[in-house]
């Protein structure tokens, strides 16, 4: 069994207070929060590559972003809603390409949301009896140019499940991009919180991505909101997590995203029970 090496959704203010703790293990992996606030993305943005030089030097892990996500539906039915949603995110590649011309290549990742939301039963929710391949080509047709300017940058877009009942409709989009720069991400506290609503346990999800998942957040909750409380403090089985992950023969950035971004606290949970480092 491979170790577990935890890494850290921050925003670039908090580098400086979590900047040794990064650096161990040889570089832990980095998502770069910032680029969620539309506005940040529209203000000069450019100073903050300054910061990032300066806590990120000689740091070996790689360093991704989350791209905004209140209201772009990467699958919407409509050619122009997907035409805006297409320049939004080649606007935030921009931010990626900054990063890496002032890192380095750092094997980027710009984290997406699912678009799939369903208004109906589960157990027919995003199958071939409600058009999932129709919705699958919508999303294609988003993320055609999204994905050309990522390639050139050598940046793999992850889709994160939210409301999605089970892992297949996902695994089946990242499939139809036939790209190793598309991947699945798994955030667990999402999968926990639907499986209150008939889904699979966090655990089983990593299992049924295999060698698709290549991110995970990792926070916790009580099954009734989206708290991102430490790993510990909800109801999420993390020594079956952490085994999941274990197996896999790829290393998934393994990203604690927490509302507090106490990070390092979480990280000793983990430690403390030897699940990760």
């Amino acid at each position: 069994m491979k170790p577990l090496i935890l890494g850290a959704a921050l925003p670039i203010a908090d580098l400086e207070a979590n900047r040794e703790w990064l650096h161990q293990h040889g570089g832990r992996d980095l998502e770069i929060q910032d680029p969620c606030i539309p506005a940040m993305l529209e203000s000069d943005w450019k100073p903050l590559l300054e910061t990032l030089k300066n806590n990120l030097e000689g740091h070996g892990g790689r360093v991704g972003i989350h791209a905004p996500f209140d209201g772009y539906q990467i699958g919407s039915y409509d050619p122009f809603v997907g035409e805006f949603v297409a320049t939004r995110m080649l606007k935030t590649l921009e931010f990626v390409e900054a990063i890496a011309q002032t890192l380095g290549d750092k094997s980027p990742h710009m984290v997406l949301h699912s678009p799939f939301l369903f208004f109906g039963h589960a157990l027919v929710a995003h199958t071939e009896a409600t058009e999932l391949r129709r919705q699958i080509g919508f999303v294609n047709r988003t993320l055609e140019p999204v994905l050309k300017k990522a390639v050139e940058l050598n940046c793999t877009l992850v889709i994160e499940n939210i409301r999605d009942t089970n892992p297949y409709a996902l695994l089946e989009t990242v499939k139809s991009f036939d790209s190793p720069f598309v991947r699945m991400s798994l955030d667990a506290g999402h999968a926990n919180l639907m499986h209150h609503c008939g889904g699979p346990k966090a655990d089983q999800w990593v299992r049924q991505a295999g060698a698709l998942l290549g991110h995970v957040h990792l926070q916790d909750n009580d099954g009734m909101l989206d708290h991102h409380w430490h790993p510990g403090q909800g109801e999420i089985n993390w020594w079956a997590v952490c085994q999941e992950l274990e197996k896999l023969e790829q290393n998934p950035r393994l990203i604690l995203e927490l509302r507090n971004h106490e990070v390092q606290t979480s990280a000793q949970w983990f430690v403390e029970r030897g699940l990760a480092q």
